[in-house]
């Protein structure tokens, strides 16, 4: 017999996941009788060892085979902690770690416990949220821009369905400079089609006028680029937005500019003296030179993005404190919030800067980040990320949900993998953050979803250009992407859309996850998927708000319950290779079924449905 203890159950930590502080937290541990024990200990301390208390857990009943250790206690400080046991008896003292499917993400060989802020409130309309993300240059276009001052060389397709660019230049360089002419306007004028699709909130990858396409190479943080069109466009696809509802998310790149900038201006396309042109310039300390001008620090070493001092008091005051600072002016414009590129670079100093700058000019506004692993506990460059501890970030892109998704419609994992990840997530995050996490399949960093789940192809550049998913791949990838979209859509968080993969869009890696919207060439039917999930979310606060349960994980096949004020729904998901019976309820939805009836659900493989309970 084996000692028990599970952190994600009731009978053994109450409450589940985070505290606050001074909220009291109930441990009970499950010891065989035949071990003897007198006592059990709970041993706490800070991530970097610093032990804070050690916790007496006593004896309170036998329940068969087991007696049960319990006891409380409370932490003082906001932290992450982690925590082991001692099992104290004749002869005997040894300690307990984690073991089987019980592991954080990250947290080795104890359980992990964070003590966040009591004050701390992510904004409302951020929780149970759907995102829509898009790539400006390539969603949609209306009208004309005035491209005076547009960064060149850059070209711009004659047609809306021609392919990207992905040749190298004469000096094996890929400029990403090519433009089809996406547009403020052209997103404005597809706001109706975003709110059929139950959109509450659009997060646009960089807008800031950039030499690139993608635009992460900022060249004026405060003004748009002509491409896109004016300010006043802008404000007006805002106060569109969010007469639909839709709040918007702008992309926050403050861990470089771009070599071509008002503020280093290597290519002096700028009337401006940069950091590269004198050492006297008034942006000077925002960069490191090794040895000035073109000895300098850059990201990844990529020398058309210098890396920004982060603590540079000058570069402060003009992204955050300044009266006029950039996210003071794109807030008063009509953005809603922002999106943290690589959030991981952005110390916890700023950051917390940032938030007070944000909230102080817009009190609901979000701060999303940009984070690949478990945001709770990541170590990034050497030091623990505090984004909750902390209550810096609201919200983080949930990439961990995407890849446990894949993995399981992928047939690599029979369905305790993915459980074991939404439920550590669950655990580890303060429940509004899981609730405001975005949770996506694809980005403009990932292969499209639709490439993705059946095809691995890691060729060249040339090779990706002209592979296409074959007339096969295509039945297997969309009864796939029902699948992973139910799940999305189900699982907690908000789910997020990346452009055009309710229509259908396929390819590989960048710059083949960026191709333009296919207007007219939509898969109408996966359309009407989407919007058919956005009608059960909205209809459902079970799946917006609900905790969650699983049960079955595990055979292909997963079961969990998600229960809000009352209400429970419960999801079952059967990939496995045979029917599945589940009892029925007072309504069904779902796909892939058969012999529905008042008591039973038979489940076809790839088949999934919601049984709605009191």
């Amino acid at each position: 017999m084996r000692i028990l203890y599970n952190s994600k159950l009731p009978a053994y930590k109450e409450p589940f996941g985070t505290l606050n502080p001074g909220q009291t937290c109930t441990l009970h541990v499950h010891v065989p009788v035949s071990v003897g024990a007198k006592n059990v200990e709970c041993i706490l301390h800070r991530e970097d060892g610093m032990p804070v208390q050690t916790i007496a857990l006593l004896p309170e009943q036998e329940l068969g085979d087991y007696k049960i250790f319990g006891g409380s206690f409370a932490i003082g400080e906001t932290g992450l902690y982690y925590y082991h046991f001692r099992v104290c008896g004749p002869g005997q003292d040894f300690r307990l770690f984690k073991y089987g499917d019980d592991t954080n993400m990250e947290a080795g060989d104890e359980w992990q416990l964070s003590c966040v802020p009591q004050d701390w409130a992510v904004p409302e309309w951020a929780q149970g949220a759907i995102f829509y993300q898009i790539f400006p240059d390539r969603f949609a276009r209306a009208g004309e821009c005035d491209l005076t001052g547009k960064l060149e060389p850059y070209t711009i397709h004659e047609s809306w369905d021609e392919d990207v660019h992905w040749q190298p230049d004469e000096f094996g360089n890929v400029l990403n400079n090519d433009f089809f002419g996406g547009n403020f306007r052209g997103i404005t004028a597809k706001l109706d089609y975003l709110a059929s699709l139950g959109v509450t909130i659009l997060y646009l990858n960089p807008i800031s006028k950039s030499f690139s396409n993608h635009r992460y190479d900022t060249g004026d943080y405060k003004t748009p680029d002509p491409m896109l069109g004016t300010p006043e466009d802008f404000a007006e696809l805002c106060r569109e937005a969010h007469r639909r509802g839709i709040r918007v998310l702008l992309d926050g790149v403050y861990s470089h500019t771009g070599s071509d900038s008002l503020y280093f201006n290597k290519q002096t396309h700028f009337d401006s003296t940069g950091a590269y042109n004198s050492q006297r310039s008034p942006y000077s300390s925002w960069y490191q030179f090794y040895s000035w001008p073109n000895q300098y620090r850059s990201w990844w070493n990529f020398e058309t993005l210098p890396t920004v001092n982060k603590f540079a008091p000058e570069f402060i005051e003009y992204i955050l404190t300044g009266e006029d600072s950039v996210v003071v002016h794109w807030l008063r414009l009509g953005a809603d919030g922002f999106r943290l590129d690589v959030a991981d670079e952005l110390p916890s100093e700023f950051l917390a800067l940032l938030k007070k700058r944000v909230r102080e000019i817009k009190p609901d506004a979000l701060v999303l980040g940009e984070v690949w692993e478990d945001a709770s506990s990541k170590i990034a460059y050497g030091k623990r990320t505090r984004y909750f501890v902390d209550g810096t970030l609201d919200s983080v892109m949930n990439y961990p949900f995407r890849t446990a998704i894949l993995d399981f419609l992928r047939d690599r994992d029979d369905g305790r993998g993915l459980k074991n990840t939404v439920m550590s997530i669950a655990e580890n995050y303060p429940r509004q953050v899981l609730l405001a996490n975005m949770n996506l399949l694809g980005s403009h960093d990932t292969p499209r979803i639709l490439t993705a789940l059946v095809d691995d192809f890691d060729g060249s550049r040339a090779e990706k250009s002209q592979r296409r998913l074959s007339d096969r791949q295509l039945d297997i990838a969309l009864e796939r992407l029902h699948c992973a979209v139910f799940l999305q859509y189900t699982l907690p968080g908000s789910p997020s859309i990346y452009y055009g993969d309710e229509a259908g869009m396929e390819g590989y890696s960048d710059p083949f996850n960026r191709r333009t919207y296919p207007w007219g060439r939509e898969n109408g039917e996966l359309i009407r998927f989407y919007r058919d999930l956005a009608r059960l979310r909205q209809k459902s606060a079970a799946l917006r708000y609900g905790d969650i349960e699983f049960f079955q994980a595990g055979d292909r096949k997963l079961g969990f319950v998600r229960q809000y004020a009352g209400r429970k729904l419960r999801i079952h998901v059967n990939c496995g290779y045979d029917v599945w019976q589940v009892p029925a309820g007072k309504a069904v939805y779902g796909r892939n079924l058969r012999n529905v009836t008042m008591d039973w659900v038979c489940m076809k493989p790839m088949g999934y449905c919601v049984v709605q309970e009191d």
